[in-house]
C-alpha cells in the first residue's frame, strides 16, 4: 500500500478543455497498457525452476501435495496470505486482497488455472477465518513445512535477530512493511503502522512480520512441476482490486494513516 501524496486541487474548466486534457492523459494510459502487455509477455518467458521437494499441505480435502493443489489443472497461482501460526486472525491487508478471490476463482478454474491461498497457520484456524469472511476459494495450510520459507514469505526469530531476511529480492534493511511511505504518516512513538496492523492480527510486530505477502506461479507439464514467477510487496498492487478503483477516484488513494479494516469491521 503506497501513500500517494496530495496535489493541488485541479482547475475547473470547460468540457472542451477537459476533453483536451483527457485525450493527452489517454496517450500516457495507452502507453502504460502497452508496457503492461510487454511485461506480461516477459513474465511468461521467464526461465523455470523444477520443483522436486515433496511439499505437504493440509486442505479441506485432507493431506495434499503441491501437485494436488493444481486440482487437475496445468497452472497454479498461489497467494501467500499472511496468517502465521500465532495469529488470531488473518492480516487485514491480505484480507482486503482476498475479498476479490471468490469472483475470480471460477473463471480461472475454467481457463486451466487454479487459484489457492497458502498460509502457515493450522488448517482449523484458516477454516474458521474463512467462514467468518464468507470466502469459498481454496486455502491450504503449510503448517510445519518449508514451503513458505522456500518462497521467501516465512521467516524465523533467528533470522530476524541476525538480520538475515531476504524479502522482495533484497536483503531487508528495516524498511516499513506496510507501504513505502508510511514513515511520513506521523504516528506517535510506539504506535507504528506495523504495530497497528500486528495488533489487528493479535500479535506483536516481531511475530507479525515473520510472515510476508506474495504470490507465486507454477506450471505442471508431463507430471513435472515448475516454479515460473513470484512477486512481493508492491508487486501485488495489480491484484488488489480495491486499489485499482481508488487510483481512478477523484482523490486517489488519499492515505494519511492505515485505514483498512476487514470487511466485517467497518
Amino acid at each position: 500500500m503506497a501513500n500517494i501524496q496530495k496535489t493541488a486541487s485541479p482547475k475547473i474548466v470547460s468540457r472542451q478543455e477537459w476533453l483536451t486534457a483527457r485525450l493527452e492523459l489517454l496517450k500516457a494510459e495507452k502507453e502504460l497498457t502497452r508496457r503492461s502487455d510487454e511485461l506480461a509477455r516477459r513474465r511468461q518467458e521467464l526461465p523455470r525452476v523444477r520443483i522436486d521437494k515433496a511439499y505437504r499441505f493440509e486442505t479441506d480435502d485432507g493431506s495434499a501435495s503441491l501437485a494436488d493443489l493444481f486440482r487437475g489443472r496445468s497452472q497454479l497461482l498461489v497467494y501467500h496470505f499472511m496468517f502465521g501460526p500465532d495469529y488470531a486472525a488473518g492480516c487485514p491487508s491480505c484480507s482486503s486482497i482476498a475479498d476479490g478471490f471468490n469472483g475470480s476463482v471460477v473463471h480461472l478454474a475454467n481457463h486451466d488455472v487454479t487459484l489457492s491461498a497458502v498460509s502457515r497457520a493450522p488448517l482449523a484456524k484458516l477454516q474458521a477465518y474463512k467462514r467468518r469472511m464468507g470466502w469459498t476459494f481454496p486455502w491450504a495450510s503449510s503448517f510445519g513445512g518449508e514451503f513458505n520459507a522456500d518462497f521467501n514469505v516465512g521467516f524465523t526469530e533467528e533470522q530476524q535477530r541476525e538480520g538475515g531476511i531476504d524479502y522482495n529480492y533484497r536483503r531487508e534493511a528495516g524498511a516499513p512493511l506496510v507501504g513505502r511511505d508510511t514513515a511520513a504518516w506521523g504516528e506517535p512513538d510506539g504506535d507504528s503502522v506495523v504495530a497497528q496492523v500486528a495488533a489487528m492480527t493479535g500479535t506483536d510486530e516481531a511475530t507479525f512480520t515473520r510472515e510476508r505477502p506474495g504470490m507465486s506461479a507454477f506450471v505442471r507439464e508431463d507430471g513435472v512441476i515448475y516454479h515460473t514467477y513470484s512477486a512481493y510487496s508492491r508487486g501485488l498492487d495489480g491484484l488488489w482490486g480495491m486499489y485499482q478503483w481508488l487510483d481512478r477516484a477523484p482523490r486517489g488513494r488519499n492515505e494519511t494513516s492505515y485505514w483498512l479494516r476487514r470487511h466485517d469491521e467497518y
